[in-house]
């Protein structure tokens, strides 16, 4: 008799991610700690993907979906819609916000706000693997505050990021995700001595600049669906200094952090005597959002589906995209 559940997890991307990846690093960190739950996990992902706690099977874009799934399979949770129905139970993840959606009765999302601007109540939080991150010292100095996410996107707002901190005499801002000049959506070219770019940054080089950091600012023009930035920032002991959209609002605490869309009234806060503890950040990260609280939210979804629930009873349709917020910028 089988005694264990079988999940398949279906990304078309090359696994484990090189870069900054940030779904294929919750995927990855997922079906590890699925694993270690006890469940037999399988990957169908991309050629060159290698995985030393799952099966993976190369998917052919060619070929029926269906036939690339082994029998043993329960479950299939897949990243991205696919067009083709799929024969075994399914799971869909939206990791992103949409204009238009693909009807799925078991879509989960990432946040609670991410859920009902698409008219569900079904989400699971993002996870992270904190074993990875290694030791972390709290007590390192902080000299600097950091923007972390990919710069050229304009709703990611670097520009109100490095406006806040040009007003604060004697602060810089560490750019986690950009270059000085950007071309990629209208051209921008930062000067000031004040303001460094780190480029793509990962690893041991990205967790010393976090651990550097007085916190994050993250005046985001958009609802963010989830945010690894926010969580990763607080893991290394550094607030968040963000607008209230999307899932900042969940995730951003007044114990670790402060929201608003005024620039006026973010460059007043962290002018004053404000005071956030390195640690309290870090243990609500490391408590709230790793990947085991992360899989035993999908484990639940998994088994709500198995038993014949439908995580979406009712049709799922795009209340809000959350695209366009307001920063105030004086």
């Amino acid at each position: 008799m089988k005694n264990k559940m079988h999940v398949l997890i279906f990304i078309n991307k090359v696994l484990p991610v090189t870069a900054y990846g940030g779904t294929e690093r919750v995927a990855w960190y997922l079906a590890k700690e699925l694993a270690q739950q006890g469940c037999e996990v399988t990957f169908l992902a991309a050629q060159g993907t290698t995985c030393p706690f799952a099966n993976v099977i190369v998917f052919n874009p060619e070929r029926d979906i269906n036939e690339q799934i082994p029998a043993s399979v329960d479950i299939v949770h897949l990243n991205a819609p696919f067009a083709t129905p799929i024969d075994k139970p399914t799971l869909l993840t939206c990791h992103g916000n949409l204009t238009s959606l693909v009807q799925h009765p078991n879509m989960v999302f990432v946040s609670k706000n991410h859920a009902a601007r698409y008219g569900s109540q079904s989400f699971v939080y993002n996870g992270l693997d904190w074993d990875d991150y290694g030791a972390v010292n709290l007590s390192a100095p902080r000299s600097y505050f950091h923007f972390l996410g990919k710069a050229a996107w304009r709703v990611k707002n670097v520009a109100g990021a490095i406006a806040v901190v040009k007003a604060l005499p004697g602060e810089r801002l560490m750019v986690l995700g950009g270059h000085r000049c950007n071309l990629k959506m209208g051209f921008r070219l930062t000067l000031s001595p004040k303001i460094s770019f780190k480029g793509m940054v990962g690893g041991q080089k990205k967790i010393q600049l976090l651990q550097g950091s007085k916190g994050l600012i993250f005046p985001v023009k958009w609802d963010e669906p989830f945010g690894l930035a926010i969580t990763e920032s607080l893991y290394m002991g550094a607030p968040v200094f963000g607008t209230p959209y999307g899932a900042l609002a969940e995730l951003v605490t007044p114990e670790v952090g402060f929201l608003t869309n005024k620039a006026s009234e973010m460059v007043e806060h962290l002018k004053n005597d404000y005071a956030y503890s390195p640690r309290v950040c870090h243990e609500y990260a490391r408590d709230c959002f790793n990947a085991k609280v992360m899989a035993v939210g999908y484990l639940k979804k998994y088994e709500q589906i198995l038993n014949g629930e439908v995580l979406n009873p009712t049709p799922l349709r795009v209340i809000d995209t959350g695209m366009k917020r307001p920063w105030f910028p004086s």
